[in-house]
């Protein structure tokens, strides 16, 4: 099971099914990064693949020797423009691919308006997702609910239709369970079962020996996961620097040089960064020293072109060297400027805070971390903020806890209403009031004993101490102890064995941590293949957006649980 393959095969497919000849690729504002996060621009070109266009641009000139592959959404926009531009085509020949179930009736619209009868093919491939990684996969939704516990119409139609497409391109027709305290779970789950009925011949897959399994989960379970620092090489960059579909912005590092100010990170054409997605900042400095050494032997071993044979091998090892020349200045900036930024924002300090709010239970400790951290000159409001929402989450229901009194604190500081708000919305959005689960494992004494026992051995890095709810619910699923009250099957029958393919979507959006487990589990279970996605992958500041939009047009309950404040 893997998404960047699944996507990267129906795109080859598109590609190779128009024949030989000079091509245009036609896609809308959604298949745009779909195309790019799994294919490199001078990959397509290798396939004769000359001009990419967008549907919605205003002027495309008309080139009748281009043959035109179109990767559309099936949406009525869409169909509209099309019908538009086969009346007056622009191109030769059309080849046209949408990325998920179309409706007959549109097929009928694009039919009636092929007047110069120029489409040779329409067809379905089901690539309507963002492929992060091998295992991950985002909607790119941040804020699909409304008040906390209903979905947005549209954000519900969406994930539907992203969803059961990456279990088409995966082959997958699965049982489904759901997270029993969530109600936007059950209604995604229902939804999902009843294309997989509408649509049951495309569901026909060959039988395994055992049922693929789909979990879902809410987001508002696990709050604690998307406000943490993070300390591995890709969700590092998404927390400090944001990727946007494989893309950084590096504009405002000081001293950046023009070629350098946007760069992309995408494991599939880029070596180094594959193989240290999930290393520790610490082996990450070691490996670009080795990096730049290698780099540096093989710059001398170049520096030396004295005969023609001297001249051709340098031409023939030329595209290379230039590759790991741009690799090597690339990591070089961004691994310098997280640096930077972990200096001159204290992160290291807090990060320390952080975990042991989320993964101890010392509640005095803890509040005399938080005010002594609060009252450093070097903190960031933002970092602020996450310190006071981390400690509200851990001792909300503290007999003596301190919330009333930090977003005071808060306040003297200078971070205005907007912001002190934002405590009292993560409580209201995952807060213990919202939440189905033991997140802190205050309750379960099985949890406790492990969590005094971890303590009494030392944490091997006190950075990466936390595990998401999520390794444990997925622990106790591949062991066949998940709560079936908890997590109810959709439906009728259950599975009987160890699930092997499991399908794991969390309903406002996951994170790279998560992704780390993921990607160790699969590495340490031999025959569980696992992936994971969500409407989009957060980092602290989208995780911020979606709780807010979360609580609009809810009715505040400040104060009212909490007496203390």
């Amino acid at each position: 099971m893997n998404v960047v393959q699944a996507v990267k095969q129906y795109i080859s497919k598109m590609i190779e099914e128009s024949g030989p000849g000079m091509k245009v690729l036609l896609m809308d504002k959604e298949t745009t990064p779909i195309v790019s996060m799994v294919f490199a621009q001078s990959e397509i070109l290798q396939k004769e693949v000359y001009l990419f266009e967008r549907i919605d641009a205003a002027a495309r000139e008309t080139m009748k020797h281009l043959k035109c592959i179109c990767f559309l959404r099936p949406t009525k926009e869409n169909v509209q423009q099309l019908s538009q531009e086969l009346r007056v085509p622009k191109y030769g020949l059309y080849y046209i691919y949408f990325s998920n179930v179309i409706s007959k009736q549109d097929v009928k619209v694009l039919a009636e308006a092929d007047d110069h009868e120029v489409v040779r093919e329409v067809q379905e491939f089901f690539g309507d997702y963002i492929a992060v990684n091998p295992h991950l996969f985002s909607l790119n939704i941040v804020g699909c609910c409304q008040g906390c516990t209903s979905w947005l119409p549209k954000s519900l139609s969406r994930t539907v239709q992203g969803l059961t497409s990456v279990l088409l391109s995966l082959k997958k027709c699965p049982m489904i369970r759901y997270q029993n305290s969530s109600e936007m779970a059950r209604r995604l789950a229902e939804n999902v079962r009843q294309v997989i009925n509408k649509e049951a011949a495309l569901f026909e897959f060959r039988k395994t020996d055992v049922t693929p399994l789909l979990l879902i989960l809410d987001r508002r379970d696990d709050a604690v996961t998307p406000l943490l620092n993070q300390w591995t090489y890709q969700a590092m960059v998404h927390e400090l620097l944001t990727i946007n579909n494989n893309r950084i912005n590096l504009s405002g590092v000081p001293g950046i040089s023009r070629d350098l100010q946007e760069v992309v990170l995408s494991a599939e054409h880029d070596d180094f960064y594959a193989n240290n997605l999930y290393m520790n900042f610490g082996e990450i400095g070691n490996n670009i020293k080795q990096l730049m050494e290698e780099f540096q032997k093989k710059s001398k071993s170049h520096a030396k072109v004295e005969s023609i044979a001297d001249m051709k091998a340098f031409v023939e090892n030329y595209p290379q060297f230039k590759k790991m020349s741009g690799t090597v200045s690339k990591h070089v900036t961004v691994v310098g400027e997280l640096s930077r930024l972990v200096g001159m924002h204290n992160l290291l300090e807090i990060s320390e805070c952080e975990q042991e709010l989320a993964c101890q239970n010392d509640h005095s400790a803890s509040l005399q971390k938080v005010k002594n951290l609060l009252n450093k000159e070097k903190i960031r409001d933002i970092d602020m903020l996450r310190l006071v929402m981390l400690y509200a989450l851990r001792y909300e229901k503290h007999s003596s806890n301190e919330i009333a009194g930090l977003v005071d604190i808060l306040r003297k500081k200078g971070l205005n209403e907007k912001y002190r708000s934002k405590v009292q919305s993560l409580l209201d959005y995952g807060g213990a009031n919202a939440r189905g689960s033991d997140l802190f494992e205050n309750e379960d004494p099985v949890a406790i004993t492990k969590r005094f026992l971890k303590g009494l051995k030392g944490v091997e890095n006190v950075y990466t101490q936390h595990k998401p709810l999520f390794h444990s619910i997925l622990d106790q699923l591949i062991k066949g102890k998940l709560k079936e009250s908890s997590y109810p099957y959709l439906g009728t029958g259950q599975l009987k064995d160890r699930p092997q393919d499991i399908i794991v979507f969390i309903i406002g959006g996951t994170t790279y941590e998560e992704a780390l487990s993921v990607h160790s589990l699969n590495r340490s279970i031999p025959g569980v293949r696992i992936v994971l996605g969500g409407t989009t992958v957060h980092n602290y500041k989208s995780f911020l957006e979606e709780i807010s939009q979360a609580v609009q047009g809810q009715t505040p309950t400040r104060y009212s649980n909490h007496p203390r404040w």
